[in-house]
């Protein structure tokens, strides 16, 4: 019993350490990490011909990218909107300063749209940026005439063709090409150069992500952090997540150089990556630019244009949710995006048998009541044996009762006799134990896939739950959950010991205060997992109890 008394002591403590180390972390952010300012290089190519660095994305004598904010607020902006996205396309650079997603809302009671990319105006600086390296050709710096009116898409429509125009310069003639499209969270970004000079050019293009360091909507729980901040892919590295700190430490850790792959950067339920096509050479680059903002990008050669010719260059952008169904289908290995920290290995199988009851019954919270039913199926056996052990412990109850009268005073005697009988019985005083063990993992997996996956976000169950990711608005669903456990302390066999008995029961109220802020779809995962372990239980100890000597159906 004494082994038994630890693992209760353990459970209770590492509850009580939760619960504090949550309310801490929730009333005390940490503070956004503070990047240094990145020097500058020389703007034209490396005279080896090589793909430039990562600063070199300036024009001739310009100085390092500024950090004050992420575009001009004084430039004019042009809005293209379409059945998913509103954009504001800025006439610096042609960036995209502002992308709201029409099928999000704002976190919050807000009926606002989930704004992605933002000039800062909501909460963060957020922008789109593309430019060409090359003397006379326009960077992200470079003020873009826009059209007249802003640009829609109309009914019957696919896309809607956005066309900026830069200022010639050495007979450079450089149009920005972004095209948005019907029911897609996918941006066409081009530019098509031509060469009105008298010199072959051999420019670059590049595409990068300025963002601040300010987390997005993160969450913490079980030593996992949600990330927040710049990824990249590739064959050769895989899935690589780069942090803000360890850009500004100069200690950033990823494949620089390849000719497949494409980078990222991600945020709780949302992303924006620019997705090059494959075989195409391209250098990835992460850096600080100072007062809180980061760029991650990449810069790809342009093949050389002789006088009096053109070319295109361009590549894609994804700016939107992170729909597991979807992003694969985009780019190999986007769907790596979806953080669910050191269980993935159970949360993504788990998130696929939920994806796929959701297209059975079109309700996630039915089911995460059918995929518990079904996880309480497959541990059933599990359970069996371990309620059959308690029920049996149930049963011997008045007998340890007297082994504690006659050998309360030796501990030694009192253990050993105890041994003799769960032998003969053949009981094994720890197996209530293990159907809550078991579950741990499962419980954290369905956590995270609840906290982590963008179709749980604002998904409603019914009544009054309206989003299964947040927590229960009225506190009724973690009140029948205590209730469930305490009906599940009633049904085991009570400790011998007090103190134990004590802990026994002081769990479900401890239970039940750190549910009330849990999502309430794992709530409901743990009540419905509750009522069926009590159906189980009580049916069990039934027949045990019917079974034994001297009872009415002996």
């Amino acid at each position: 019993m004494d082994q038994r008394r630890l693992i209760l002591f353990l459970i209770f403590s590492f509850s009580l350490v939760m619960l504090w180390e949550g309310w801490i972390k929730h009333n005390n952010p940490q503070p956004a990490p503070q990047a240094t300012a990145a020097a500058g290089v020389a703007a034209t190519a490396n005279a080896d011909g090589s793909v430039p660095t990562p600063s070199a994305s300036l024009d001739a004598g310009q100085s390092a990218v500024p950090g004050e904010q992420v575009a001009t607020a004084a430039a004019p902006r042009v809005v293209v909107e379409t059945d998913l996205l509103r954009a504001e396309v800025s006439a610096q650079g042609g960036d995209i300063v502002r992308l709201a997603l029409k099928q999000h809302k704002a976190s919050g009671e807000t009926e606002a749209d989930f704004v992605l990319l933002d000039d800062g105006t909501t909460r963060h600086q957020y922008a789109a940026q593309s430019g060409l390296i090359g003397e006379g050709l326009p960077t992200h710096k470079t003020v873009f005439a826009l059209p007249g009116s802003a640009l829609s898409l109309k009914d019957g429509e696919d896309s809607v063709v956005l066309r900026l125009q830069a200022p010639e310069q050495n007979g450079m003639q450089v149009t920005k090409v972004m095209t948005f499209k019907r029911g897609s969270y996918l941006i066409d970004v081009a530019y098509e150069i031509r060469n009105g000079s008298d010199q072959p050019i051999a420019p670059h293009a590049y595409f990068q992500l300025t963002r601040d360091g300010n987390p997005a909507e993160q969450v913490e729980a079980f030593g996992v952090t949600t990330f927040t901040g710049p990824a990249v892919f590739t064959d050769a590295g895989k899935f690589q997540k780069v942090q803000f700190n360890d850009i500004t430490d100069g200690d950033a850790k990823f494949v620089k150089t390849a000719s497949d792959g494409w980078v990222a950067m991600v945020q709780h339920y949302f992303v924006s990556a620019w997705l090059p096509e494959q075989g195409v050479q391209r250098e990835y680059f992460a850096r600080a630019l100072g007062n809180n903002l980061f760029s991650a990008g990449l810069i790809m050669p342009v093949a050389a244009i002789a006088p009096g010719t053109e070319a295109t260059v361009g590549t894609r952008l994804y700016a939107g949710p992170q729909e597991q169904d979807k992003l694969e289908g985009i780019a190999p290995g986007l769907d790596l995006v979806v953080d669910y920290g050191w269980l993935t290995v159970i949360a993504a199988p788990l998130f696929w048998v939920l994806s796929w009851l959701h297209s059975l019954t079109g309700n996630w919270g039915w089911a995460i009541i059918l995929v518990t039913v079904a996880l309480k199926a497959i541990f059933f056996p599990l359970s069996a044996a371990s309620y059959k052990s308690m029920a049996k412990m149930r049963v011997l109850g008045p007998r340890l009762q007297r082994m504690k009268e006659l050998y309360g005073n030796d501990k030694a005697k009192m253990q050993q006799e105890m041994m003799n009988l769960y032998r003969t019985e053949k009981i094994n005083p720890l197996g209530g134990c293990l159907p809550i063990l078991v579950q741990i993992p499962v419980f954290i997996a369905l956590y995270w896939v609840l906290l982590g996956s963008v179709e749980m976000r604002h998904a409603p169950w019914l009544g009054w739950i309206q989003d299964l990711s947040a927590k229960d608005p009225y506190f009724i669903l973690p009140v029948i959950m205590g209730v469930s456990m305490l009906i599940q302390m009633k049904l085991n066999p009570t400790p011998p010991d007090p103190i134990q008995a004590k802990v026994m029961m002081a769990m479900p109220i401890i239970f039940t205060f750190m549910f009330l802020w849990f999502p309430s779809g794992l709530v409901l995962y743990w009540v419905v997992n509750n009522v069926l372990s009590i159906a189980q239980q009580w049916q069990i100890t039934r027949m045990i109890e019917s079974a034994k000597p001297g009872s009415k159906a002996a």
